[in-house]
């Protein structure tokens, strides 16, 4: 099995296996999705793939996708659709823009159940995360995903100790090298 980046252009060769893994995982607990959800996204996928700072990595056994991951640039002018409003009202102005505000944000993360276990995960995140400018990367999970956030702990990532107004089965995870794990925290 191999991880590769791969661009916009090429995701719409992997569409079909793309949409198999993510109604595999994500139809599953604790996110329990119907398994409709896969096509959604991998239309999502096509529009979310002309975001600036975009990036996808695939894990592929020959040409059958086993995982996947994507991220891209989140927007300085900090965006208040989907989630993003509420973390923007738990994290205040100051640590929204410093922590997150033009930081790589990981979208989605998924790897096929008979390949959990394997590193194949991590191998995913290091992919798309390695550019993350000077460490700057996050992402939101579920509170009620324990094993999820079991994996991103080992993988060194520091849950945001606030909770998300309006979303309290959100959580905010900055990745290993992000500035604030380090430094100060700035003020709302």
């Amino acid at each position: 099995m191999r991880v590769r980046l791969v661009g916009s252009g090429s995701l719409p060769a992997y569409a079909d296996g793309i949409r198999r893994v993510y109604a595999d995982v994500f139809s599953a607990p604790p996110w329990n999705e119907d398994r409709s959800a896969g096509a959604r996204y991998t239309e999502r996928l096509a529009a979310d793939a002309g975001r600036p700072g975009f990036t996808a990595a695939l894990a592929l056994d020959g040409d059958t996708v086993s995982g996947f991951a994507t991220a891209w640039t989140t927007p300085r002018a900090f965006p208040s659709d989907r989630s993003y409003g509420h973390v923007a009202e738990a994290l205040g102005p100051g640590r929204t823009e410093t922590w997150l505000s033009g930081a790589l944000e990981v979208d989605e993360l998924a790897v096929t159940p008979d390949a959990r276990g394997t590193g194949l995960g991590a191998e995913l995140l290091a992919a798309v995360t390695r550019a993350a400018p000077d460490g700057r990367c996050w992402l939101l999970t579920s509170a009620g995903a324990e094993a999820t956030l079991r994996f991103y702990r080992r993988a060194g990532w520091h849950r945001v100790p606030v909770p998300v107004p309006g979303r309290a089965g959100l959580v905010v995870l900055l990745g290993p090298e992000h500035p604030a794990v380090a430094g100060p925290t700035p003020g709302p």
